[in-house]
């Protein structure tokens, strides 16, 4: 199975999130649970070269945010559309869900989105995830990371809960999987920097996650 991570660079990337960090572990995570994994630094042209691929892992930031980006190709955006709509895995980690803003279909396909001034995250600190289900019954065991917790991002259609975190007494979803045209999209919105990766725990949940989007 052929696993390609964009991983956030130029207006991809934020001062916030250290993608040369994370993306390295993303791919040990994945090269563990069995994936032929290679990282593309540009996340458009990612999109232009899904052909094979799999999974796609999108690790990159809100590229609205910052200055001096190109808006996405037309050969990027019906890229991104064609491998949706043939079948690809979708794996997107923590602020993907305020990324790839220029493609009309990603927000639809991840099914949440963080909304500027609207949605907020504590500061970073020791996270007890509580486990659900993936849709297979399969489970994995609640566990305890540091990272941050996002929290009031906009829902986007259905999706299957499997992880949460308490934000203030209430339960906000940590991750979740659904499907869009023919194709599996698993959200993590865990994975701040290094240190979240380093619980075992986690690295669980995005192997489980991972190997959904890909059944």
């Amino acid at each position: 199975m052929k696993a390609l991570i964009a991983s956030g660079s130029g207006h991809y990337a934020d001062p916030w999130h250290p993608f040369p960090e994370t993306t390295p572990e993303l791919s040990a995570i994945l090269t563990d649970a069995g994936f032929d994994v290679s990282v593309d630094d540009d996340v458009d042209r990612t999109m232009t070269h899904l052909e094979g691929v799999d999974l796609l892992v999108v690790n990159a930031g809100d590229p609205w945010r910052g200055e001096g980006g190109q808006p996405a190709s037309a050969a990027s955006v019906d890229g991104f559309t064609q491998a949706l709509d043939r079948g690809i895995g979708v794996l997107a980690l923590h602020c993907a869900v305020a990324s790839m803003r220029d493609y009309p279909h990603w927000a639809a396909a991840v099914g949440g989105m963080w909304v500027p001034e609207l949605s907020w995250h504590p500061p970073i600190g020791d996270v007890r995830v509580r486990m659900l289900s993936l849709p297979d019954g399969g489970e994995v065991q609640d566990f305890d990371v540091y990272d941050e917790r996002y929290s009031r991002l906009q829902a986007i259609g259905e999706r299957h809960v499997v992880a949460e975190f308490d934000v203030d007494g209430e339960r906000m979803p940590a991750a979740w999987v659904r499907t869009h045209a023919a194709s599996r999209v698993a959200v993590d919105v865990l994975g701040h920097d290094a240190r979240s990766y380093s619980s075992a725990g986690h690295r669980d949940l995005i192997t489980r996650l991972a190997r959904w989007s890909t059944s």
